[in-house]
């Protein structure tokens, strides 16, 4: 067997498997996607599935009989008239003995001697009524017969061949139809709709609670302050409300510790490192030595301050709204002073709620590592679909894109000689996606149109 004869049935399969998922899951697209919807359906369905079996097996059967004994009703009262004609010897007792069976029945009777129907006529029309009718003819005057509903709205024209001529008998409708059916099923129809308005009142209120816990989840995950937050809702509800409050106290007291941790090492380390450049600038010696103790003192407070910075950067700033655009003209004129080329493209008034110390240093860290590298630098900010994209392109030589995501973790440099003198501590690109995350963006690194490095800052709404 050849290997195109093994393959064939498996990319077959393969081929129809996507066709048969797609069968398979298009019920998904159809379902709505919110919990309310989805709700609503579970209350809909059982209710609707209910009132169609009630009545298809009810009603359908209530109307079928109760039309059935109308009808039947209706033709015993020609049957008993005809039957009674036969008594009748003269023109005129005919026309007496209608009469009579006109007030007593409420059926219009009138005969026309002589004429005939067409000769094997048992004609009916479609509908229920009429084939209740037919059937009662058949069943008690088994005469030739022809029913027309479109005789009179308020009147069905019954013609039965008799011997010597034709009966037509005018039947109203009130006598053949009842409405209490149609009234059954709007009552229960309008029922069902008013149990649903409730239970879809009751229902949006459980789901406002779930949005409510949404919404203060979103807030917290961009930084922002949920005060206002309170435990509502079913008990479930509640649960999840409290297990939130208590994961945000949790965090809060992590990020405090770790905060004040670092700060105060921080802090401790420079009053040793103030002195010992204090004694260095005092000696009188000059020496190779001597300089190198001053370099590498320099160093430590380079990084000293960096940790100071990591440490600020999760402070408890909290956000307001602030002019991004002035923001960015203000990081950019302050880069400016040390001699680079920033190129601006910026909207007017576009305010978001920021941290601006901390949004000032992830700006400030992101043009100094565009300097570094670069001899210009191009920032535009640009709306996206839930906020505002900040793009800040370099002519430097860029980063490979397999070393991308490890820029970002703390003391990572790409020159792998960690001397602060020739670049930072590593530590500005991960201040800078502290700072983006912690006001729910993000921060990614792009291929520039420049022939550099873009760098993607996303701020939500």
């Amino acid at each position: 067997m050849s290997s195109s004869q093994i393959d064939r049935p498996a990319l077959l399969a393969g081929a129809q498997a996507p066709a048969a998922d797609s069968h398979r899951r298009w019920w998904k697209r159809v379902l709505p996607r919110s919990l309310f919807g989805r709700s609503l359906i579970i209350i809909i369905l059982p209710l609707v599935l209910a009132q169609l079996i009630a009545t298809w097996i009810f009603y359908d059967r209530h109307w079928d009989t109760v039309e059935r004994r109308l009808a039947t009703g209706v033709v015993g009262d020609i049957a008993l008239t005809l039957g009674a004609l036969r008594y009748a010897d003269s023109p005129d007792e005919v026309d007496a003995l209608l009469s009579r069976a006109a007030d007593t029945t409420e059926l219009y009777f009138s005969f026309r001697p002589g004429e005939t129907l067409p000769r094997g006529v048992r004609e009916a029309g479609d509908s229920r009524v009429e084939e209740q009718l037919a059937a009662a003819i058949e069943e008690r005057v088994s005469r030739p017969f022809q029913i027309d509903a479109d005789f009179d709205p308020r009147d069905i024209l019954i013609s039965i061949e008799l011997r010597d001529g034709v009966m037509q008998v005018a039947a109203p409708r009130k006598r053949l139809f009842t409405p209490t059916t149609y009234i059954f099923v709007l009552w229960m129809a309008g029922s069902s709709l008013v149990l649903l308005a409730v239970a879809s009142l009751f229902m949006r209120n459980q789901v406002k609670a779930l949005r409510r816990l949404a919404a203060a989840a979103e807030s917290f995950g961009k930084g922002r302050d949920v005060p206002n937050f309170k435990l509502e809702g079913a008990t479930e509800v509640r649960q999840a409300a409290s297990a939130f409050l208590k994961m945000r106290d949790r965090i809060r007291r992590q990020i405090t510790q770790r905060t004040e941790m670092l700060a105060g090492v921080s802090h401790d380390l420079r009053t040793p490192l103030t002195r010992m450049r204090l004694a260095l600038e005092f000696l009188s010696q000059e020496g190779p030595e001597v300089s190198e103790l001053k370099d590498d003192v320099m160093i430590m407070e380079r990084m000293v301050q960096g940790y100071l910075d990591f440490a600020r950067g999760e402070g408890p700033e909290q956000p307001r709204d602030t002019d991004l655009g002035l923001l960015l003209e203000e990081a950019a004129a302050a880069a400016r002073r040390d001699g680079i080329t920033i190129s601006l493209a910026l909207p007017e008034d576009y305010v978001l709620p920021l941290r601006p110390d901390a949004m000032r240093r992830c700006i400030a860290n992101l043009l100094s590592n565009a300097r570094r590298y670069g001899s210009h630098i191009w920032v535009t900010a640009l709306p996206a679909a839930d906020g505002v994209d900040i793009l800040i392109d370099d002519d430097g030589p860029g980063i490979p894109a397999a070393e991308r995501e490890n820029v970002f973790r703390p003391f990572v440099r790409l020159d792998g000689a960690r001397n602060p003198a020739t670049g930072g501590v590593g530590l500005g690109l991960t201040i800078a996606r502290d700072v983006a995350r912690g006001h729910g963006g993000e921060l990614t690194l792009e291929d520039s149109p420049q022939h550099g490095l873009r760098v993607r800052l996303h701020l939500p709404q």
